[in-house]
């Protein structure tokens, strides 16, 4: 696999595209993960199962051993593997060991926030999944587990790649309800479980998986149907003779299979709030699937999710567990859509510090690029998360990337045509800053480069261009990671911007 493990700008533009750009993508593993696993697989004393439980704490292992005993199973007619302790026993040790030390390595604390929460969720609905299903699918046990942990593995890999698009998509489609989609087909341009029933397809995941998808993307009616007979919870015995009189609906609901589909709904849903819409309907389900009341439910529910965070949760992540010391109608506090916080009082000092540098006259900067780092430094400091400066061409009307700060790599060789863009036409007429809101960006935007515009993808931008000696010679874009500005934040950038050009007056006076 190619190492793609770090966050993209580029959308994939469709479904084949979504499916090659995820599958290169290489999960890290804890640091601590990797050591204590390495140690239990040279221990000639540790069985399958030992060497199996050990890595239970760490899911992108597990994934990445369970599909490569898929991948390299002898046939097609072989079944994929339903547990890591038959994977073990497909790959053997020697090979384990191998794919182990190939795999990234990082500090817990290094691993981006974003995977290690769809990670939790992962985890909590293995935990939903053995505690509420695991008694009456006893001779299932492995696959209810690795099943629940591993239903919503490809949206690890887009956690790498496109943090912040599922993080959109959790703000609009979780918690403000909008139509998943019409949310989907804009972040992704397809449907976002297509994208993770096409991932489980070609990484062989278990079957049950296979099937939780297909119910997902082609039977919602099915699915609706029965919520419809779960929701008269108050009724039991209509609902068992609504159940008698669709013995295929019956028979549908009570597949093991549908037990992955509950946990990670669980699982997932709560994220928002235990008594929300989106988890009541869950609950529901579970109820009338496992015959037991929903109050019962709901406190096996509320008991599973306690036991997952003693295990699996951490200060900067959030686990539903921690909505059940709130009050009931508590909601978790969701930061998309927030201003970003203001600049600390340490990251001010130095913005101060670089501010006074770019002032200083005889100017200390040897060069343009020593000069732009200082600008970029300044901008960095005043709270921007995501900044190119492009410089103007002296002979031409091109603009050409000086300095980048939170893009990819390939920002650095981003060469634009002034001429090319409406947008751009006007802030190198004169100077002038722009302020990207939700309600003037999908104007400006299609008044820009698109291959700039992506670059930044969110709807909060700042645009300023610099002058000296009478022409436009500087255009600086910045942002907080897309999402609504610090007002402080805001500020500062002017006031850079300000010392930014001083800076570039001085240094082309100097000599004279």
């Amino acid at each position: 696999m190619a190492n793609e493990t770090v966050p993209s700008t580029v959308i994939p533009a469709s479904l084949d595209a979504w499916v090659s750009h995820l599958d290169a993508v290489r999960l890290p593993i804890p640091q601590r993960s990797h050591v204590l696993v390495g140690k239990t697989l040279s221990d000639s004393r540790r069985s399958l199962r030992e060497i199996a439980e050990v890595m239970q704490d760490s899911p992108a292992l597990a994934l990445s051993l369970i599909r490569e005993a898929n991948q390299h199973a002898q046939s097609s007619l072989t079944e994929p593997a339903e547990s890591l302790e038959v994977a073990l026993n497909r790959l053997g040790l020697k090979r384990t060991q191998e794919l182990l030390e190939s795999m990234p390595v990082l500090p817990a604390e290094d691993i981006p926030v974003a995977l290690r929460q769809v990670l939790l969720i992962s985890q909590h609905a293995a935990q939903q999944g053995i505690g509420l299903f695991g008694n009456r699918l006893a001779r299932l046990w492995q696959e209810v587990y690795w099943g629940s942990l591993l239903f919503f593995s490809p949206l690890w890999a887009m956690a790498m790649t496109h943090p912040k698009q599922l993080e959109e998509w959790e703000a609009r489609v979780i918690h403000k309800g909008e139509c998943a989609d019409k949310v989907e087909r804009a972040l992704f341009g397809v449907r976002l479980f297509e994208i993770c029933r096409a991932l489980a397809q070609l990484w062989r995941l278990p079957e049950w998986i296979m099937q939780g998808y297909a119910v997902i993307t082609d039977d919602k009616r099915t699915l609706i149907r029965v919520l419809h007979i779960a929701r008269d919870t108050h009724r039991p015995l209509h609902q068992q003779q609504q159940l008698d009189a669709d013995p295929a609906l019956r028979r549908w609901l009570s597949h093991p299979a549908n037990s992955l589909l509950l946990a990670n709904g669980l699982a997932l849903s709560a994220q928002q709030g235990w008594d929300s819409p989106h988890n009541l309907r869950w609950q529901y389900l579970t109820s009338l699937y496992l015959q037991l009341p929903l109050h019962e439910v709901q406190q096996q529910v509320h008991q599973n999710a306690a036991s997952s965070a003693r295990y699996h949760s951490t200060p900067d992540l959030w686990h539903p567990a921690l909505a059940l010391l709130m009050p009931w109608e508590a909601r978790r506090v969701n930061t998309h859509g927030q201003p970003a916080p203001p600049p600390s009082a340490q990251a001010l000092q130095a913005w101060r510090k670089y501010c006074g540098q770019l002032l200083e006259e005889p100017t200390a900067f040897a060069n343009p690029m020593h000069l732009t780092l200082c600008a970029r430094e300044a901008l960095q400091a005043c709270g921007m998360r995501r900044i190119i400066l492009l410089m103007a061409d002296k002979t031409s009307s091109l603009l050409r990337a000086f300095q980048v700060l939170g893009l990819p790599k390939t920002a650095f060789d981003m060469t634009l045509n002034v001429s090319d863009s409406p947008a751009l036409q006007r802030l190198m007429a004169q100077p002038a800053q722009v302020r990207l809101t939700p309600e003037n960006n999908a104007v400006i935007s299609a008044a820009m480069p698109a291959n700039l515009r992506s670059l930044f993808p969110g709807e909060h931008l700042l645009l300023r261009s610099l002058s000296n000696n009478g022409r436009v010679v500087m255009l600086i874009l910045a942002d907080q990671d897309g999402g609504p500005f610090s007002e402080t934040s805001v500020q500062a950038f002017g006031k850079t911007a300000q010392c930014i050009e001083k800076a570039l007056h001085t240094f082309t006076a100097r000599g004279r």
